[in-house]
């Protein structure tokens, strides 16, 4: 089973084996999805070639031809005006076609993904808020009590980054931005209780764990990853070094692409720890790509 998960600055791309659930291949690449669509409302031209030019790459590692295959577009596809044009170019130069998805369908399979390796770990699986920030926008899926409470924002690291001008207007703005994620977090806390465990997948928190273990972007081991935990004063130990980095050596740690949004994903990311009203995360490395293979495997024939 191929999976191909399309956002907003990356294209994720995982092969499934059904039976043992287990990852057999994997490919990513920064394709900048959402570049120029704050100001054109549209995918550029470049990004749609970037895009192409990365599912070929992706179909020499792993073959396409012989596998069953789903692809699914998130938040830059969801709101752009020539939404339609892109997935036909796409799906005319590469032979995949991708599916537009809602927040809440991408919540969805996020946290069945999630909800698998933290059985995997041997961890609780049915008591947790998780925050998927992405670069389009940000999914939160909070499990307690046995039921389940979905909300998508249209909050992402890239869209962030590109409509303000510096770093310090983005802390300025954090509150009003984030305004919406702690009604909806204050509501489900009032009603049900907080839940036990703050869990954060995507880009920016497992950057977060990678770097706290030491792994730069090149040796980046998403088993190494799963499970392990962030504090708050990790993050801010990890946003000083980044900061003072040249950018040669930012790259080195995030990967090439990814430094102009990695500070605005830490500033989200620790604004919404702290407003779920924890101090520390558990991060995991299965996302959308895998919750979306695994939830295909699981389907009856």
């Amino acid at each position: 089973m191929i999976a191909c998960d399309l956002g907003s600055n990356t294209l994720r791309v995982v092969q499934i084996d059904c039976k043992s659930e287990e990852r057999v291949k994997e490919f990513e690449k920064i394709v900048k999805t959402a570049d120029g669509l704050e100001e054109t409302g549209e995918i550029s031209k470049a990004a749609l070639n970037r895009i192409i030019e990365a599912i070929r790459e992706a179909k020499k590692e792993m073959d396409f031809s012989n596998d069953k295959v789903y692809a699914v577009a998130t938040a830059a596809l969801r709101r752009a005006a020539n939404q339609e044009k892109i997935i036909d170019k796409i799906k005319k130069e590469t032979g995949v076609k991708f599916e537009v998805i809602s927040g809440t369908q991408e919540a969805n399979l996020t946290a069945f993904a999630v909800r698998k390796a933290l059985e995997k770990l041997q961890m609780k699986n049915d008591d947790f808020i998780l925050l998927d920030l992405g670069g389009g926008s940000s999914e939160l899926y909070i499990k307690k009590n046995e039921r389940a409470f979905i909300k998508s924002f249209d909050l992402g690291i890239v869209t962030l980054t590109q409509k303000y001008e510096s770093l310090e207007e983005v802390k300025k703005c954090l509150s009003s931005e984030t305004k919406e994620i702690k009604k909806f977090i204050d509501e489900i806390y009032s009603h049900f209780g907080k839940p036990n465990v703050f869990v954060s997948t995507a880009g920016t928190a497992t950057t977060l764990a990678a770097i706290k273990q030491g792994l730069d972007y090149e040796h980046y081991d998403h088993e190494k990853i799963s499970g392990s935990k962030i504090s708050i004063e990790d993050i801010d130990d990890i946003f000083e070094k980044l900061l003072h980095l040249s950018p040669q050596k930012r790259d080195k740690w995030v990967g090439e692409g990814r430094a102009d949004f990695i500070f605005s994903g830490i500033a989200i990311l620790k604004n919404v720890l702290k407003i779920s009203g924890f101090d520390k995360m558990t991060v995991i490395d299965d996302g959308l790509r895998e919750g979306l293979a695994l939830s295909k495997c699981n389907d009856k024939p």
